[in-house]
């Protein structure tokens, strides 16, 4: 075993080694900045030596390898998750301390990577953790934005967008692959040549962009096979245009080079007007082009023969963004290797898979038919045969059934559709929960069941707990390890082992004394960042995840005006102290979501300052949620809120990480909220609200009627009326209106289409059990510490497993 002293003066040497060839500073002379380079550039050494040694052993084994496609890959600081990964946070955190540095210092120099939004990103950089861990081959890819969604601004009570420019600084774990680019083309004319050889492709008067890869090693715990995240910057393929540069026309100069370059400049651009959707359909074709080609190429020159490439890859279409892969792949093989259809279409058919994250049909991603055609020619025309053919199929099956023909095609009412472009060739569609996937059967894609029942299946979400547990919560992490060992970190089921302390006095209360310290961590950190003081002493009652109606954020909202309502009617009731902590981004051009945010604000004006409620209710809304933010605010929660309308939540990957550090649940039977009742059983969760059942049957009969609640339930009318009667003060004295008429009389359709009425009553009952499950001390210990007992099986290494045993089967690298 290494001496400890000599290993943390090799750390020493080398973070001081960095600084001199990098920057050419001292450690006196260099900024905090320039020292996280050099922790990081030491770490990064450490990575990419167990990488490169991995990927050449990948290739001597002859392992498949799998690729993800994600448009989004929410990573997250990578500093100390690192070090942690390679079990050297301990040695780092004491070599800095001996400089005189706290690592914590030197973690906030670290920007978060802009390169995802929400759930669907974290969940990929979750499976990139896993994979790893497990020491299976995988390439995640995605585009390098240059600006991530936007920075959240709270000013004069509503929210403004700021640029992320999180690449401002640079990105030191990332590794320029400049030799490896390629081309993608747009736009131009298709003609088809008759050969003695068979059929040619011409394409003509196209523009080209040209892909540059950076690779992005990812590295699991304990693993000897780092994940490659390869992120792709468009550039265009000429510079600069010297011939109206020399005529003086500089903006004429860079026009070419700035309009390429614009595909990998900002994640999600507004879609909300023509360009903006011609601008995400170039985005999403030119990464998958991109990776198909760099797939191509590297198996011809490992393996040579195409026909095996099934055998080596396989590839995951992570949601519908990525589906462009399926014809671009299609477009490889027949027109540059000059296979014939049917030979192409059974490599796709094997090679690809979908993983399907919404039941939404407005969510299931659609193209309109004249700008496919116009901005993808060749690829609009490969899914027009994939269509005919697939249609034909589903003639046999549905004779005569034009209406539920036309709902299949991929091609309809000049739209093309890209869940089912992927259902028609990809080898397996997958649901992220148990629910999820039953929905998936029998509502969503009911019809393709019918003719495809061997493609569906579902496979539960999961977070790792590298980030979520060792990361984001260190104090319960090492509390776990003084008792069961740290064996948890590498083997989930190890955790169950906590169950057995659950009656251990001692343990319990040392759990809830770690819940009061990152309760304490979060108020400092508010404090420091948002100039807000809230109390550790009180509940945390906490809803974080992206703002959107279905999420019901407006539910929670009424909620507190209700419980105001009851304290100004009559003082002396006993309300519990609670901090209702709300942190979401609204899309820019969601215009009611940002309304529920002026809502949530102005219901903090209202509830801080009045002085019936000021000191017993407090609303909090926690400006620019991120992933390093929720690594503070998680740990910190008592309650989870999880309420979003049942059926309409595929799963949910926040409710985990709430479970794992020992909050409870507060929600409906909606996603993975099913699991994790059944996890930790009755007792230990608090369920309200229409189960998906109910609400199927409610839509089919049209028997809603939110009004009739209006009328009836008291606190609701009371507590809705507040939205419009002027109790709510805000810039320009604009009400609620808007929120007030979409829940009683509806909008081009139907009122209160998230049943947000129709479960406030259970969802109050629910909200006063489990304060009256707080207020009993001895009970709220045992259940926090049920709900991490429980959390195990929510690890996206368990996840992995399934996803491998039941679709990729991918080899273990030995």
């Amino acid at each position: 075993m290494a001496d400890p002293i000599v290993k943390k003066e090799e750390i020493k040497e080398q973070i001081l080694g960095k600084l001199k060839r990098h920057f050419g500073k001292t450690l006196e002379e260099a900024t905090k900045d320039q020292i996280y380079k050099s922790c990081a550039l030491s770490i990064r050494d450490v990575i990419v030596e167990k990488w490169t040694d991995a990927n050449k052993q990948v290739l001597n084994q002859g392992l498949k390898r799998l690729y993800y496609l994600s448009a989004e890959f929410l990573m997250g600081r990578a500093l100390v998750n690192n070090m942690i990964n390679l079990h050297l946070l301990k040695d780092y955190q004491e070599v800095l301390s001996d400089m005189g540095l706290s690592l914590d210092d030197i973690e906030e120099q670290e920007r978060d990577a802009g390169l995802g939004n929400g759930g669907l990103g974290r969940l990929a950089a979750c499976f990139l953790d896993s994979l790893s861990t497990l020491d299976l081959p995988v390439t995640g890819c995605s585009i390098r934005y240059e600006y991530g969604l936007f920075k959240q601004r709270i000013l004069d009570g509503e929210q403004v967008e700021v640029d992320d420019n999180w690449l401002e600084a640079g990105n030191v774990w990332e590794i320029p692959r400049p030799e490896e680019q390629v081309e993608v083309r747009y736009g131009g004319e298709i003609e088809e040549i008759w050969t003695e050889q068979g059929l040619k492709i011409d394409h003509k008067n196209y523009y080209s962009v040209l892909a540059i890869p950076y690779d992005y090693p990812v590295i699991g715990y304990m693993s000897e096979m780092p994940a490659t995240l390869r992120l792709w910057s468009a550039k265009a393929k000429t510079g600069l245009d010297m011939h109206y540069f020399n005529r003086g026309d500089y903006a004429r100069a860079m026009q070419e080079r700035e309009l390429a370059e614009v595909i990998s400049k900002v994640l999600y651009p507004e879609d909300n007007h023509e360009q903006g959707r011609q601008l995400r359909l170039k985005q999403f074709y030119f990464f998958t082009s991109a990776t198909m080609q760099h797939m191509v190429h590297k198996h011809k020159a490992n393996y040579g023969d195409l026909h095996t490439l099934p055998n080596y890859f396989t590839v995951q279409i992570n949601d519908t963004h990525p589906t462009l892969a399926i014809p671009e792949l299609m477009r490889i093989l027949m027109d540059e290797e000059g296979m014939g259809w049917d030979e192409a279409f059974d490599i796709c058919s094997r090679i690809f898979n979908y993983t399907n994250h919404t039941i939404m049909s407005e969510a299931l991603e659609c193209w309109e038919e004249e700008m496919f055609r116009e901005l993808l020619p060749r690829i609009y025309e490969i899914i027009k045969v994939i269509n005919d053919k697939f249609c034909s199929k589903l003639w046999d099956v549905y004779p005569g059934q034009w209406d539920k023909i036309s709902k299949m095609s991929i091609i309809a009412y000049h739209e093309i559709r890209m869940a089912n472009l992927c259902i028609a060739v990809c080898n397996k569609v997958n649901g992220v929960s148990k629910l999820h996937g039953e929905i998936l059967k029998a509502r969503t894609f009911r019809d393709f069941y019918v003719v495809f029942p061997d493609k569906f299946l579902g496979i539960t979400n999961g977070i790792t707990h590298r980030r979520w547990l060792a990361k984001a919560n260190q104090p319960l992490t090492q509390l776990l390890a003084d008792h069961i060992g740290d064996g948890f970190l590498k083997d989930y089921k190890e955790m169950d082992r906590i169950a057995d302390l659950l009656g251990d006095a001692r343990f319990l209360d040392d759990f809830m004394e770690v819940k009061y310290r990152n309760k304490v961590r979060f108020c400092e950190h508010l404090k420091k960042k948002q100039g807000i003081e809230i109390d550790p002493d009180t509940i945390f009652d906490v809803h974080a995840k992206r703002l959107h109606e279905y999420k019901r954020q407006l539910l929670k909202a009424l909620h507190i005006l209700h419980l105001y309502n009851l304290k100004k009617e009559d003082p002396a009731v006993h309300i519990e102290p609670c901090t209702f902590i709300f942190a979401a981004k609204a899309s820019p051009g969601y215009v009611r979501a940002k309304n529920i945010i002026r809502l949530i604000l102005a219901v903090a004006e209202l509830v801080n300052n009045d002085p019936a409620t000021k000191g017993v209710l407090q609303v909090v809304f926690v400006e620019n949620y991120s992933v390093s933010e929720a690594e503070l605010m998680i740990p910190a929660a008592d309650i989870s809120e999880q309420i979003s309308t049942a059926g309409l939540e595929a799963s949910g990957t926040g409710n985990m990480k709430f479970m794992m550090n020992g909050a409870v649940t507060l929600g409906t039977m909606d996603g993975a909220n099913v699991e994790i009742y059944e996890a930790v059983g009755e007792d230990n969760i608090f369920i309200f609200g229409a189960t998906e059942r109910e609400i199927s049957r409610m839509e089919r009969y049209g028997t809603y009627k939110p009004g009739e609640y209006y009328e009836q339930n008291t606190d609701l009318r009371l507590a809705l009326n507040r939205l419009i009667d002027g109790t709510l003060h805000i810039a320009n004295d604009r009400q609620f209106s808007d929120l007030y008429h979409s829940l009683l009389f509806g909008d081009m359709d139907r009122a209160d289409k998230y049943y947000l009425l129709y479960d406030f009553a259970s969802y109050s009952q629910a909200y006063e059990r489990a304060v009256a499950a707080y207020r009993d001390r001895e009970r709220w210990k045992r259940m926090a510490a049920t709900n991490t007992a429980k959390s195990g099986v929510f690890s996206s290494d368990r996840t992995i497993r399934e996803y491998n045993d039941k679709i990729w089967h991918l080899r273990e690298l030995t």
